[in-house]
């Protein structure tokens, strides 16, 4: 029943009750007795109540509905207040559920679209520290090994110093330039691409145990992509802000899909807002229908759960959202090997 049939059911029934005392026997005197006096009062009372009863019920699925526009995320998959109440409020619930669905909807390709460019600009970046910083850089290298054949003893020290400043800058420039563009997965495979990601992490004071089942379903290129990017945020983030000395990787089979963990032994998440990191990693879940889920850790720490369903089973039933493709591959017209044989055969490397 409406909230209005509600209302006016119960106001109808008070004010007919009323009109039939006072067609029948029932009178009121003049002045007006006290025993009639409370009669008159508790039938006030009641009418009030019931009005108020029947307000309050109608009324919560309403204020129900204002603390969920207050908290919406559209981020945050799946999260809709629940269809109940009076036919109006219903009705308003539910449509306000269908502008959530079509704003996350118009959100993720929106963030699609951002994403495909932004790895776009990822590739080109990587591609000219490899292709201009990286092998100036190594020409550098075969200059500084031509001057220190021919310097005084004297100076050769400094020279040297100055070649191992320059391999480090070039190890590093190579190091950005892979964690801009995972080469490793599109060349391996999603698997290899995490074994490789963990190991990168793993340095003095942070141990990383991965583990990556074997029967894992196909995924799709965009799929892959966010979970390995989701890794190497978590990862990073226990890295730079969690102190933690030990963390774990994992990527097994479910059902319907897959799952990623990200966890850590480190201080925890604590009261502080969801930074860029975390915005970032909602927005590439979503991309995929996926659900992520950042947490406090059994005991300590932190840990990151990312569930990406499985191929043709996007969100709301189906609904598969833009795909995030990664760019194709640069062609490198001096590639890693080139750099690495070449520093090899003048010496700079051990």
């Amino acid at each position: 029943m409406s909230l209005f049939w509600r209302i006016f059911s119960l106001n109808a029934a008070g004010l007919v009750v009323a009109t039939a005392l006072l067609l029948g026997p029932v009178t009121v005197s003049t002045p007006v007795l006290p025993g009639e006096a409370l009669i008159l009062l508790a039938g006030l009372t009641a009418l009030l109540a019931g009005n108020a009863v029947v307000l309050r019920i109608g009324l919560t699925p309403l204020h129900r509905l204002g603390r969920a526009m207050a908290t919406a995320d559209l981020l945050v998959s799946g999260a809709r207040p629940t269809v109940a109440g009076p036919a109006e409020a219903a009705e308003l619930i539910a449509t306000y559920n269908t502008m959530l669905d079509r704003l996350q909807a118009e959100r993720a390709a929106g963030a699609g679209r951002a994403l495909q460019a932004q790895e776009r600009e990822r590739h080109r970046i990587a591609r000219e520290l490899h292709d201009e910083v990286g092998q100036t850089l190594t020409a550098v290298l075969l200059q500084l090994k031509r001057v220190a054949d021919r310097v005084p003893g004297e100076l050769r020290e400094e020279v040297s110093l100055a070649q191992e400043a320059t391999r480090a800058g070039l190890d590093e420039i190579r190091r950005i330039a892979r964690r801009l563009r995972p080469g490793v997965l599109e060349e391996l495979g999603l698997a290899s691409a995490l074994r490789s990601l963990a190991a990168e992490f793993t340095h003095h004071g942070l141990t990383v145990h991965h583990h990556v089942h074997g029967d894992l379903p196909r995924l799709g290129p965009e799929a892959e992509l966010v979970i390995y990017r989701v890794a190497q945020e978590g990862l990073t983030n226990t890295a730079r802000h969690a102190s933690a000395d030990r963390a774990e990787l994992s990527l097994r089979p479910l059902p319907d899909g897959v799952e990623l963990l990200v966890r850590d032994n480190g201080t925890g998440l604590g009261a502080a807002p969801e930074g860029a990191g975390i915005r970032g990693m909602r927005e590439r879940a979503l991309l995929t229908g996926a659900e992520l889920r950042v947490a406090p850790a059994p005991g300590r720490g932190t840990e990151v759960r990312l569930r990406v369903p499985a191929p043709n089973r996007g969100p709301h039933g189906g609904h598969q959202s833009p795909p995030v493709t990664p760019a194709p591959a640069p062609a490198h017209p001096v590639g890693d090997r080139t750099a690495d044989s070449t520093a090899d055969r003048t010496g700079d490397r051990p």
